[in-house]
């Protein structure tokens, strides 16, 4: 076969959780069978060469890249009206494309397959940028329907595609994320771990949340369980808050003002990537208390460091866990404030957690991911 991809959500400066997703899964790929042709396909008015730069990791023998000139967003915006042909700009000759992020535009020969990773624009909408929140309400339907086959990440995100799109159940697979343990694994070395905590301002123990600031991540909630938490105790962990700050969080930060958790909430909004892993080997726990994940990667990201686990019931982060966790209810700060004593006291518990976590992310590899992902291809193709 020759398989193409679009490659946007690997040229972006800052890579996402859909960037890191098909860079996963491309990698383990291309790897895994190299006697198929790839392709990797993007969007540039001028050159292209910052672009090209950025795909060079996934450049081999067996691997090619193509530039469509025009601008993407442009591409993008016009498309969504009229059907101006992708195979203008890439070709006809892959036999399958694989779109990674929600829309496939119009007229793309060979067999198409999208990834839809969630429904959040549906259920929480005001955590969508409002551009990107457009695009999906004009343009998903098309995109279904387009579509030959349809990825997502878990079996919740599958019943809630389902529940919006029922035509296009015949059309979903689901095909799982796995956990790059090259860049999530645990640091032993405690002096590393200390610089690095020494590089990012932080002291003594704490509780760390890593992901976006933004009202399905439930944050409000932890902080009203974390005031509970350090009462009555003269020493206890910091609850450090790292990750970008999304739409609509100024409910967390009037929480912190008004609960007066100032001094014991660290807020770090970008971590270096040579400093992420002594982060999270360096908590006490790892806090993930969200109401929303079509996969759910931070947790495994830190069970894959060996730091013990606190999450939710919610959505699918009980098919990422399984029983490798702490489990609450997201919407009982109560029982959140006994999760952390149970953490905080109890480091028995915490080494259980640990050795667990790490046997549940090795189940959740880019290999596996890429082996199914393969076998959608060849469904597509060959029926």
């Amino acid at each position: 076969m020759k398989i193409a991809f679009d490659a946007l959500p690997l040229i972006s400066e800052r890579m996402t959780g859909i960037g890191y997703c098909q860079a996963g899964q491309i990698q383990a790929l291309t790897a895994l069978h190299p006697e198929e042709e790839y392709v990797l396909q993007f969007f540039a008015a001028g050159d292209g060469a910052e672009k090209r730069q950025r795909l060079k990791a996934y450049e081999k023998a067996h691997v090619e890249i193509r530039q469509g000139k025009c601008s993407g967003y442009l591409y993008r915006l016009v498309s969504n009206f009229l059907p101006v042909p992708y195979r203008c700009f890439f070709g006809s000759d892959a036999d399958v494309t694989h779109f990674f992020n929600y829309i496939v535009p119009p007229k793309v020969d060979g067999k198409k397959i999208v990834t839809v990773h969630d429904m959040v624009y549906k259920t929480f909408p005001e955590t969508v940028r409002g551009r990107t929140r457009y695009m999906l309400e004009t343009g998903l339907k098309r995109s279904l329907k387009r579509a030959d086959l349809v990825v997502t990440d878990s079996e919740f995100s599958r019943t809630e595609i389902i529940k919006y799109f029922p035509s296009a159940a015949e059309k979903l697979r689901v095909v799982p994320c796995g956990v790059d343990r090259s860049r999530f694994h645990p640091v032993e070395n405690q002096e590393r771990i200390e610089d690095a905590k020494r590089q990012l301002g932080l002291e003594g123990e704490y509780f760390l949340y890593l992901g976006t600031l933004e009202p399905r991540k439930n944050l409000r909630r932890l902080m009203l369980a974390y005031d509970r938490f350090r009462k009555g105790k003269a020493d206890y962990p910091k609850m450090v808050l790292a990750g970008g700050k999304g739409w609509m969080n100024e409910e967390l930060f009037r929480a912190i003002r008004e609960l007066g958790l100032e001094q014991d909430v660290q807020m770090l909004s970008y971590v270096p990537e040579h400093l992420l892993c002594a982060l999270m080997s360096g908590a006490l726990a790892f806090v993930f208390p969200s109401v929303y994940e079509g996969f759910g990667m931070p947790p495994l990201e830190a069970m894959a460091c060996g730091v013990p686990v606190l999450t939710t019931h919610a959505a699918s982060l009980p098919e990422v866990v399984g029983d490798s966790a702490l489990i609450c209810d997201p919407y009982q700060p109560e029982q959140m404030t006994d999760r952390l004593e149970q953490l905080y006291r109890d480091a028995k518990l915490r080494k259980e957690l640990r050795e667990a976590g790490l046997r549940r992310a090795r189940m959740f590899s880019w290999e596996n991911a890429a082996a199914m992902l393969y076998d959608v291809y060849q469904e597509a193709v060959y029926g």
